[in-house]
């Protein structure tokens, strides 16, 4: 799974992703294959409740490797179709596991790499973190989610400013317009990231999983239809032993102990 440039970490319930390709974190075809390969099993272990991902050394992540695309020449558009690929089957299953994903941006977001950071359930920045969307700089079109994304989060106007003029925004701009749900000083980003998976870890897996997909689906579904979807989510976690734990807890005043099952 490309172990040397993606590493993967698995301990009380939290799977530590962590981009570490030399200088930049970049991506390119092996990375955005092992960001697939990771996403899949975080999807598909029971035995991982949360995920953290973050970046080595002083980036999170430059986005595309551009130095390895200028050598592919005429296989460059076949090249960033596979790419795309991975790095969407990725986005597409972080999205869509049970497990919350918690993101900790240790310094520059750029391109897919911005993409990648303000995908997270909870994204927390660094105090040093910068956001660019970058892609034009380099007569690109954004990927990664952000296209579809980024306007959720911010509105139009605000991302047409982003990915047109490839303004950087501080990790305290980040957080005023929604990109990032909080800001931590450098020296207290990866405690303050592993309390919070740790936390999520030990909650009601399956109903952080239904939280997901309700709001995954909001913007694009009708109001009954996503009523009926929040009965259905509501109902079936009733009937699971974490929904019946947390509703004996609530009723005997105590601290739920909630498995995931």
């Amino acid at each position: 799974m490309g172990e040397q440039i993606l590493r993967f970490e698995l301990e009380d319930g939290v799977a530590t992703l962590t981009l570490d390709r030399p200088k930049a974190n970049g991506i390119d075809l092996e990375m955005g294959r092992a960001l697939m390969h990771a996403a899949i099993r975080c999807h598909e272990d029971p035995a991982i409740r949360a995920v953290l991902l973050t970046g080595a050394g002083p980036m999170f992540c430059a986005g595309g490797d551009l130095k390895s695309f200028a050598g592919l020449g005429e296989r460059l558009p076949a090249a960033l179709l596979e790419l795309t690929t991975y790095l969407h089957a990725a986005t597409s299953r972080f999205a869509r596991m049970r497990a919350p994903l918690v993101v900790a941006v240790n310094g520059t977001a750029a391109g897919a790499g911005m993409s990648l950071a303000v995908s997270g359930d909870l994204v927390l920045a660094a105090e040093s973190a910068t956001f660019t969307m970058a892609y034009t700089a380099a007569g690109l079109s954004p990927d990664g989610s952000s296209s579809w994304l980024l306007p959720r989060l911010i509105g139009m106007r605000r991302t047409q400013e982003l990915m047109l003029t490839n303004r950087t925004l501080s990790a305290a701009e980040a957080q005023g317009w929604g990109l990032v749900t909080r800001v931590v000083p450098d020296a207290q980003l990866l405690p303050e990231a592993r309390r919070l998976a740790g936390q999520l870890a030990q909650g009601p897996t399956r109903a952080y999983g239904v939280v997901k997909s309700l709001l995954c689906e909001t913007f694009s579904t009708a109001y009954e239809a996503q009523l009926e979807h929040e009965a259905r989510g509501i109902a079936g976690m009733a009937g699971t032993p974490d929904g019946r734990e947390g509703i004996r807890a609530f009723v005997e005043k105590r601290a739920a102990r909630f498995t995931g099952a």
